[in-house]
């Protein structure tokens, strides 16, 4: 009997002395992207291909300027602004970005 109430007790210090885990506090986190960022590894896209890279990147309403010739030119929102976003086709490149706005 002694030593069930000793293991009992013992039992219940340990539990009480264990730390309780506390949730991490939510933080935003932004994605930078700049000119010189790789969007694809290195590969070439296609005009879908890179709206697409943008998106996950932290842009929306992002719309098609012009996807002919050797870069591809996309108008998105990020925040509230409007950005202009020239990607280079061979290699998924950022080669310009400019803000064109406040939205």
């Amino acid at each position: 009997m002694g030593k069930n109430l000793f293991v009992s007790l013992g039992l219940a210090l340990s539990l009480l002395m264990t730390p309780v885990a506390l949730p991490t506090p939510a933080i935003a986190q932004s994605v930078s992207i700049t000119i010189g960022t790789n969007l694809n590894r290195g590969r070439g896209i296609t005009c879908s291909q890179g709206e697409r890279l943008l998106r996950n990147r932290g842009f929306r309403n992002i719309r098609r300027v012009d996807c002919r010739g050797r870069f591809f030119v996309y108008h998105a929102l990020r925040g509230n602004s409007r950005f202009e976003i020239s990607v280079r086709q061979s290699n998924g490149r950022v080669v310009d970005v400019r803000r064109i706005g406040r939205r």
